[in-house]
């Protein structure tokens, strides 16, 4: 899993808020495109999820899987795959926030490997679809 898509948008807000409504896995369901359900498993000191599984319907690609997550207070959280679904085999992303004053700059990562073969291309062309739809979701979501 070498290569990443990386997109960015602007919101309305300040980073903490931004970064509860990202922190909030369970209610994913409700605002994120693709997102049927996440459940926490585990939470860390701060109250944040540390595990949690999420499933997904990605078009092509819908799978249940399990993630780790470490948060770097309200400018960053990564994410990776910790127990393999039935067509995912790999996944890292992060959100990383960057403070513009009024607004909030959010980029988001991400990487996705499958067990179906796909050209690089076609994977690049996937993971540019989820992470374009779950930063206008968030945009949204956070804004509204």
């Amino acid at each position: 899993m070498a290569d990443s898509t990386r997109s960015s948008i602007t919101v309305k807000a300040g980073k903490a808020e931004i970064m509860a409504v990202i922190a909030d896995l369970e209610a994913y369901p409700r605002w994120a495109n693709g997102i049927r359900g996440c459940a926490v498993q585990e939470s860390g000191e701060d109250g944040r999820a540390s595990r949690a599984k999420v499933t997904f319907d990605g078009g092509p690609v819908s799978d249940t899987v399990g993630l780790a997550y470490t948060w770097e207070g309200d400018d960053r959280v990564k994410w990776e795959l910790v127990e393999a679904g039935s067509v995912v085999t790999g996944l890292r992303g992060s959100y990383t926030l960057d403070d513009r004053g009024a607004s909030t700059e959010v980029v988001y990562e991400l990487a996705v490997d499958v067990k179906i073969p796909l050209p690089g291309l076609l994977k690049r062309q996937a993971e540019k679809r989820i992470v374009g739809s779950a930063l206008k979701d968030l945009k949204r979501h956070v804004e509204s």
